[in-house]
């Protein structure tokens, strides 16, 4: 077995064995709390830069296929597990988690206490973290020195780092109903395909798309992503947003798009003590007091009043949802235009489906 050490920017260490790639990297650490969906979670390129911990700790019974990724590569900077898996047992894996994360250069650790781990991070906050295995392994001192020397997340402007390099369509499937140009901050597989399934011909344009390049299309609504990153940086989106809302064209955000739809309003956003990662988030409709269990990924959050609508340069708005669990902003609505957004994951890629309604409503809001 090949030894690897784990060592968070506070000097706190883990020991344990390599997983899949051996060698060193860095990024912030988090902790995911889906039981499934790992693959789903590896792809996401909203974890770009990031070193997931998972908490459950059996990790890789199914393997690794070529059906289930949410783009053509692992993003996560790091893996860490508890107990990985010693075989896959599913008829559509391909190979094992293993050699998938070897294959792609992603370094991780097993063998460690991730309760241990998650209850550090929930304590003190996310933090940055580095994994070193095989021959790259340093003394703890020079460890911590190098984590401590590592780019942060706050203040990282990542949406340009994983959006698509070209424009691509993904075509309506059945009759088009409707046109949607879609910004991709970090967009996963299944998010234009859940449109799609609902007569959209999705346009997905780069992260560095202006609102005029959006209106070009001559859209009936359009998408904001999910991405990675700290929004409060990432302002050729904002004022991309800025130029939809005053067109008067339907909009639609989720997750990272929610935060950029909060400064369009010229809200303010914060960064999370540890962030909602999993599948497992209740959030409650304000109006209707209905509670949904989400899919969530994201360690920044919108900073609005809750329980009484607001004004904001586009008429007044109000918050629409908020997580139980805190109390935290969960959805943005204008009173007086037609946009919208959701801090969660209604494509539900992995997680429950309570909010694929989402699109739905979207579509209802084109065809009005």
């Amino acid at each position: 077995m090949t030894p690897a050490l784990l060592v968070l920017e506070d000097g706190r260490t883990f020991r344990g064995e390599a997983y899949g790639a051996v060698g060193e990297t860095f990024g912030e650490a988090v902790f995911n709390t889906g039981m499934t969906g790992y693959q789903e979670t590896l792809t996401d390129p909203s974890y770009h830069r990031q070193v997931v911990v998972m908490t459950a700790p059996h990790i890789g019974n199914t393997g690794a296929n070529d059906d289930d990724p949410e783009s053509s590569r692992i993003w996560v900077s790091g893996y860490v597990v508890r107990e990985p898996s010693r075989v896959s047992s599913s008829w559509r894996s391909r190979r094992s988690l293993d050699e998938e994360l070897a294959g792609q250069g992603v370094v991780g650790i097993s063998g460690v206490d991730t309760r241990a781990l998650t209850r550090h991070l929930r304590e003190r906050g996310a933090m940055k973290v580095g994994i070193f295995s095989g021959d790259a392994v340093p003394p703890v001192a020079d460890a911590v020195e190098r984590v401590a020397a590592s780019p942060a997340m706050e203040g990282a402007d990542l949406a340009h780092e994983v959006t698509t390099a070209q424009p691509y369509v993904v075509p309506a499937q059945g009759e088009k109903r409707f046109v949607v140009a879609a910004l991709d901050l970090g967009i996963k597989t299944s998010t234009p395909r859940s449109m799609s399934a609902r007569g959209c011909e999705v346009h997905v344009l780069p992260a560095t798309a202006t609102g005029d390049d959006l209106l070009a299309l001559s859209p009936d609504g359009v998408f904001l992503s999910n991405g990675p990153g700290d929004p409060a940086t990432t302002d050729g989106p904002v004022a991309a947003t800025k130029r939809v809302l005053e067109a008067g064209v339907p909009l639609f955000g989720i997750c990272f798009g929610n935060q950029i739809l909060g400064r369009a309003l010229d809200l303010g956003t914060f960064k999370l003590r540890y962030g909602h990662r999993g599948v497992n988030q209740p959030v409650q409709e304000v109006h209707t007091r209905r509670v949904h269990v989400t899919s969530h990924n994201h360690g920044f959050a919108v900073d609005a009043p809750v329980g009484r609508p607001f004004d904001t340069p586009y008429g007044r708005a109000e918050v629409s949802h908020v997580d139980l669990n805190d109390g935290v902003v969960e959805g943005l609505r204008l009173l007086e235009a037609r946009a919208f957004s959701v801090q969660y994951h209604p494509e539900a890629a992995p997680g429950p489906h309570d909010a694929t309604g989402l699109f739905d409503t979207f579509a209802r809001l084109m065809e009005a």
